[in-house]
């Protein structure tokens, strides 16, 4: 008897456990962004389902990757374009990289093959503009919204709801992530985005490190102006991206210092890199073919990344001629067209298990794109990186692992055949490019909570609390002078000079008393000669 009761209690421990979640299951809207960037927000978003939670997605009707799952509610919106024009618009931004040879803010700004970004920044006029949905949300009474802010659709919808939010993000363009959490971020070791510098930077570095935040604050405006204009319009008031970004209760932050530099951070940011690493799953029977093939020498896996399908032919034949010179069996995700000089050892495909060979004990490198999904996946897996970065945040991921000796980074638009092959032979056959992501690996796993379980903890927190305003410092509540502490200077100089004024005056006035001429002797007058 006794032992059917122990027998039984975990179950009823674990019954009751369910039960709790489900009585506080909430209802969740979640705006989220297409691409790369859905991938592992899908992951949260499963997690949520799972536990009991109500989930309805806000997405546009035409979309690479949104809403392909069962187990949420979807409502959609109508786009000024089909699936045939979205893919030309990114394939036009996505060709253009092959041709710009420095990134830099002015270049993203400026660039004509940008107007990818304005189409998706019009996304919020359009899901405005249905008058259904938009009430279908008002009477839904949702607890929270979850959401990108790339866009900024998924901002304007929880400011025009009044609805607590929370971002889910690597992070934001410019210096909208310090303003609207009013984090420090001294320029002197804080390296801007698109700079490729390390943390500690030298003299040179330094300045244009400065000069590049004083351009952040000159330029962002241009690039952020259609959804800003957008934004305005919606919400009938003049909107800045601090309006937007300053109410979100909450930052999931896809970042981790494993891989990010160490730099100041505030109560309501929360890292959650390393998100997508999941356990490595068995070989789907064409790789495992592939790898056993592969012998003592083991693979390298070769992507670079989702979004990009192509590559002008004479760079793909560098990098064909490249692959060749090494013993190693080469997975290389393309679908592209296939390069004439393709070597025996180099197979192409069009979709890898990324994560699950990169957790194989036969790969022995990994050649990417430097986006930070890859990257988590590399550190996660232990395996050493030749890195390509192409646009965005790639370059600065790139010089972070590079800083830390756990890869090589190419210009991939100006290496040569010989330039990749010496790097994949160094980081395959140099045993300390093993050891530092193997060092990096053990340090990201040790943690005291799974990154998952960590982003769910604080979306369910946000949505039980309405928010988190407990950890919003009183510095948004301050103008620019007082933040600065200008006023308390200013007042504190003028006691210290008036106290030195007033020391100075008295001094005067006691010399003058004590030591000044009790009278003046006149001088006799001579008189005129005659």
């Amino acid at each position: 008897m006794a032992a059917t009761i122990l027998t039984g209690f975990p179950l009823l421990c674990v019954c009751l456990l369910l039960t709790s979640g489900f009585a506080e299951a909430g209802k969740l809207l979640v705006v989220p962004m297409d691409g790369s960037h859905w991938f592992t927000m899908r992951l949260v978003v499963e997690q949520l389902i799972q536990r009991g939670h109500e989930l309805v997605l806000i997405i546009p009707e035409v979309s690479w990757q949104l809403g392909k799952s069962s187990n949420f509610t979807v409502k959609t919106y109508s786009t000024a374009y089909n699936l045939e024009e979205l893919n030309q618009m990114f394939k036009t931004f996505s060709d253009s990289h092959w041709n710009i040879r420095q990134q830099s803010l002015l270049t993203m700004f400026f660039d004509s093959s940008s107007d990818i970004f304005e189409h998706l920044f019009l996304h919020c006029k359009n899901l405005f503009r249905d008058t259904t949905l938009i009430e279908y949300i008002k009477e839904s009474s949702f607890d929270a919204v979850f959401l990108d802010p790339f866009d900024m659709c998924g901002l304007i919808v929880a400011n025009y709801f009044s609805l607590p939010s929370v971002v889910f993000t690597r992070g934001l363009f410019c210096h909208f992530l310090e303003e609207s959490t009013q984090c420090p971020s001294p320029p002197s070791y804080v390296p801007r985005i698109f700079l490729g510098f390390p943390d500690a930077m030298s003299f040179r570095e330094r300045v244009w490190n400065h000069i590049s935040h004083l351009e952040e604050h000159l330029f962002c405006h241009y690039f952020f102006k259609t959804p800003l204009e957008v934004a305005s319009e919606i919400l009938q008031t003049a909107v800045t991206p601090y309006d937007l970004y300053s109410h979100t209760s909450i930052w999931l932050l896809r970042a981790d210092f494993v891989f990010d530099y160490p730099k100041p951070v505030m109560p309501n940011m929360v890292f959650i890199g390393g998100i997508n690493c999941q356990e490595g799953k068995p070989l789907p029977k064409e790789f495992e073919a592939y790898v056993n093939a592969s012998g003592e020498h083991g693979i390298v896996v070769f992507s670079l990344g989702s979004m990009v399908s192509d590559i002008p032919e004479k760079k793909a034949m560098e990098i064909a001629d490249a692959l060749g010179k090494i013993p190693q069996t080469v997975l290389w995700r393309y679908t592209g067209t296939p390069p004439p000089n393709l070597s025996k050892n180099t197979i192409l495909v069009k979709w890898l298990p990324q994560n699950d060979l990169l957790g194989h004990p036969k790969a022995r490198a990994f050649i990417t794109h430097s986006g930070s999904h890859g990257i988590y996946e590399g550190i996660c897996n232990g395996v050493p990186m030749v890195m390509l970065p192409l646009f965005g945040d790639q370059m600065d991921n790139a010089k972070r692992m590079e800083t830390r000796g756990a890869g090589v980074t190419l210009n991939v638009l100006e290496m040569t055949s010989e330039d990749l092959a010496n790097a994949l032979k160094a980081v395959i056959n140099d045993k300390s490019y093993k050891e530092n992501i193997m060092h990096l690996s053990r340090l990201h796993k040790d943690r005291p909570i799974e990154p998952l379980d960590l982003a769910v903890f604080w979306v369910e927190f946000v949505m039980r609390h309405k928010g988190a305003p407990h950890l919003r410092p009183a510095a948004h509540d301050l103008t620019w002078y007082q933040y600065h502490s200008l006023d308390v200077i200013g007042f504190l100089l003028a006691v210290v000079l008036g106290v030195v004024f007033i020391t100075y005056k008295c001094c005067a006035f006691g010399c003058r008393k004590c030591f000044g001429k009790k009278g003046r002797v006149k001088k006799p007058h001579k008189s005129k000669a005659h």
